[in-house]
């Protein structure tokens, strides 16, 4: 099953209207250009981007009403990202995953982690004790793990609960964290009176399972 391409619209300051024309290059517009070509190569590498580049004073009216009004101005799904100045990548990769996991589902195991912390290592053990494979992402060294993550898990727990790590899948299944894979391969757990408190933190007693 083919998902659908996210679109991606960027307004360059370009173009004619009536007897005004732009003739003057606009080194924002480049730079935003250059920024959506190496994020798609890097960050957003296989998801699926459709990129429409138009001239904003032939077309100004068109994203007007969404907000947008000065060029560079960057859209993501009809919605205004950025607009007025150089796109920031991290802006940009946030805004397309998000749009992306609405409309793409999960297969493997996944677990979603980081370094410091000591449920991820338990989730990790209990992982090679049962000998079952699972790709590993860093969501402190991997901002596309980070918002895959969160677009992914938020929808489940709700707008207002903190995303904790670490964050699993089992066979495109959602899990939870560390205790629920715990229980799910049959070992005797004992609750972690820490769950639910934000452990996106490098403060220890604030990890999560």
């Amino acid at each position: 099953m083919t998902t659908q391409a996210v679109q991606l619209t960027l307004y360059r300051w370009a173009g004619q209207w009536g007897p005004w024309k732009v003739n003057i290059l606009c080194g924002e517009c480049s730079l935003t250009t250059d920024v959506i070509n190496d994020t798609l190569e890097n960050e957003l590498d296989g998801i699926p981007v459709e990129v429409d580049i138009r001239e904003w004073l032939s077309e100004w009216w068109k994203p007007l009403p969404k907000g947008g009004w000065h060029a560079p101005i960057v859209m993501v799904e009809g919605k205004v990202v950025s607009q007025g100045h150089a796109l920031n990548r991290g802006v940009l990769t946030e805004a397309i995953i998000a749009a992306h996991v609405g409309r793409s589902g999960v297969s493997g195991n996944h677990l979603y982690g980081k370094v410091t912390c000591p449920h991820c290592t338990r989730a990790k053990g209990y992982f090679a004790d049962a000998g079952i494979d699972y790709t590993y992402h860093d969501v402190v060294r991997d901002p596309r793990a980070l918002y895959e993550m969160i677009g992914r898990v938020k929808p489940i727990v709700g707008p207002k609960t903190p995303i904790t790590v670490p964050q699993i899948w089992i066979d495109g299944k959602y899990m939870g964290g560390a205790d629920e894979l715990g229980r799910f391969l049959g070992l005797n757990v004992e609750p972690n009176r820490e769950r639910g408190q934000n452990s996106m933190t490098d403060k220890p007693h604030l990890a999560s399972s």
